[in-house]
């Protein structure tokens, strides 16, 4: 047992104290009696000419005696050490995620979470420090390293949950960072588990302790959702939602479609144990608006139970084809939908009078202002210095980005292409052994697919994945549903946009109706929102003009609410949840309680004593 305030036994000094005034005589009132017979023992006493008695057996002495020793005890502080040692430093990692809001315990996990949180604080050594951390869509410092745990606390009852992703390995990396060169650490997890891939962290000597929260995986979600103009009637739209039972047992769901908050239409679903399925509806959309999907179900997280996601009217997008002459090309634009397409040997104005613009391996007077497609064409500022790759061959493409949805690549050869270094503006969606083939980005405010070989150098404008690559392409470059897609984000990523006014401010408005002002970017023009943590309709508001869009969990590991038994860091090992806690248990209220106990007894025997 140790002592937390070892100068509280300077209270000690009251107790002989106590036991002098037990060796005092009492002074004694005059009385007239009839007889002394009786008083012989009073006599000698008053007749003593010492002030002090023999002490005497006195039970009231040794009850006092007794509680003024534990209540010297109780403020020294007693503990019993753990393996947390005095003079460490603690890291709690808190979870905040959005699984954290599911009530299989009560009232949810994160409560729960918070609560053991409280426990560790209150069991800290008197010069231990702790960090206290919430990961949710980005790591928060809450507190700095600090043994004062009346800000612990605080900054504890700040903690709320949110509607975003767990991202546990920058948080991890931060507490690894913090207990680095220190030899008394330690880092408390409080987590059910679901924090993405951690499969390339490297722990060894991490001093982390897993405390695992949640006991239930029963769970319904929307998982996936996204809007489609029906190409056979342009006035409608498709809407397409994926949903997930996480659960062990199949449920029926009534499906619920709404657009802006009004409800158009109820399909019935049932949900195979562990399975997913599609729900389609096809609805009429004569303004912008908002598509929302919703299951009717109660289970233990409600928040993933709807999505939404804004749906503008679409006009047919301008395309020009600055080429030599492609008819391949010109024949796969025309194919790619409702578009209106004009061809040019050359650009002069930018382009600015069209939305798409389409340079076919020839370097125009003027570079697009607009989004742009470009083949076999590398402007220096883009790609500094460039070469040529003779035979180079396809080895990896992006099937996950909307650019190479539905195509395969294996059977494209392909006579030269240029050879170009990473570039910092786009990511490569198609790559060579030597250089990337394909890159999609953004360079200023406008989007950008640049192709790095000319289609008549190689055999894809025989292949099928040719006129379904440009599809694609034009449905990715096409203002306006690239707008529709930049509208619906995930719970916690950033909400940038460009906007048209001059105004220097703006507001966003969330869904609880919280006003939240935001400042424009001169440089880039754009507004930039960090706090979407909760899922719902946001408004940005700027001048006279207002923007909707929507954040959406949309997230199958954090839907997927059965709780992990251990976190796996892929080769280099896994942590176990602890089964026990790991901390110095503070027993002064102990020492307290039964000292009360012994002052109420105490008041109690004298009473009776002199009844």
């Amino acid at each position: 047992m140790n002592f937390l305030s070892p100068l509280a036994f300077a209270f000690a000094a009251t107790i002989p104290i106590v036991v002098l005034f037990y060796l005092l005589k009492r002074r004694r009132v005059v009385r007239v009696v009839s007889s002394s017979l009786l008083w012989q023992k009073f006599l000698a006493e008053t007749q003593a000419s010492a002030p002090f008695q023999k002490l005497r057996k006195n039970w009231l002495l040794i009850l006092q005696l007794l509680m003024l020793i534990l209540a010297v005890l109780a403020l020294a502080r007693p503990f019993m050490s753990g393996e947390v040692k005095r003079g460490g430093l603690i890291v709690v990692i808190l979870d905040a995620s959005a699984s954290m809001k599911a009530t299989d315990v009560e009232p949810t996990r994160f409560e729960k979470a918070r609560d053991e949180v409280g426990d560790l604080i209150s069991s800290m050594a008197g010069n231990t420090e702790m960090v206290l951390l919430v990961a949710g869509g980005h790591t928060e410092v809450k507190q700095s390293g600090t043994s004062n745990k009346s800000a612990l606390r605080s900054a504890l009852a700040s903690c709320l949950p949110s509607d975003s992703g767990t991202r546990l390995l920058e948080a991890l990396k931060l507490a690894q960072t913090l207990t680095q060169n220190r030899g008394e650490s330690e880092i408390h997890l409080f987590s059910d588990g679901a924090g993405g891939e951690m499969e390339d962290f490297h722990i060894q000597d991490l001093p982390l302790t897993f405390h695992k929260v949640g006991d239930s995986s029963e769970n319904l979600a929307v998982v996936t959702m996204d809007v489609r103009a029906n190409p056979e009637d342009a006035s409608q739209r498709a809407i397409f939602a994926s949903l997930a039972n996480f659960g062990k047992e199949a449920r029926n769901v009534d499906v619920e479609l709404y657009f802006n908050g009004g409800l158009i239409e109820t399909q019935i679903k049932t949900l195979p144990a562990g399975e997913k399925k599609s729900s389609v509806f096809i609805a009429d959309q004569f303004e912008p608006g908002v598509f929302e999907v919703r299951l009717s179900s109660e289970d233990i997280l409600s928040s993933d139970n709807r999505a939404s996601i804004p749906s503008l009217m679409p006009n047919p997008p301008k395309v020009l084809l600055v080429t030599q002459g492609n008819r391949f090309l010109e024949k796969a634009i025309r194919a790619s939908g409702d578009l209106e397409l004009a061809t040019a040997t050359d650009l002069e104005n930018g382009g600015v009078d069209y939305d798409i613009v389409v340079i076919d391996s020839l370097v125009p007077s003027t570079w697009p202002e607009v989004n742009t497609l470009m083949f076999r064409v590398t402007p220096e500022d883009w790609f500094g210095n460039v070469s040529v790759i003779e035979g180079p061959r396809i080895v990896n493409w992006q099937t996950t980005h909307p650019l190479m949805r539905f195509l395969t690549m294996d059977n494209v050869a392909i006579r030269e292409a240029a050879f170009v270094s990473a570039v910092d503006w786009g990511v490569p969606i198609m790559d060579a052994p030597q250089s990337p083939l394909v890159v999609a980005g953004e360079i200023g405010l406008k989007n950008v697919v640049w192709v790095g070989f000319d289609p008549l150098d190689s055999t894809w404008p025989l292949r099928v994945s040719f006129p379904i690559f440009i599809s694609n392409c034009m449905d990715w470059l096409n203002p306006v549903l690239g707008s529709s897609e930049n509208l619906s984000i995930r719970a916690g990523a950033p909400f940038r946009m460009a906007l048209a006014e001059q105004g220097e401010t703006a507001k966003v408005i969330g869904p609880d109706g919280t006003e939240h002002p935001v400042e424009k970017d001169e440089t880039s023009g754009q507004v930039v929102f960090g706090g979407t943590d909760q899922q719902g309709i946001y408004r940005l508001v700027s001048g006279t003009n207002e923007t909707v869009f929507c954040a959406n969990i949309l997230d199958d590991a954090e839907s997927n609410l059965k709780p992990a038994e251990e976190i796996s860091f892929g080769k280099f090992g896994t942590v176990q949840a602890a089964a026990v806690k790991r901390a110095d248990l503070e027993i002064w209220r102990w020492f307290l309680a039964v000292a009360l106990a012994v002052l109420f007894f105490e008041w109690w025997f004298y009473h009776r004593r002199t009844a």
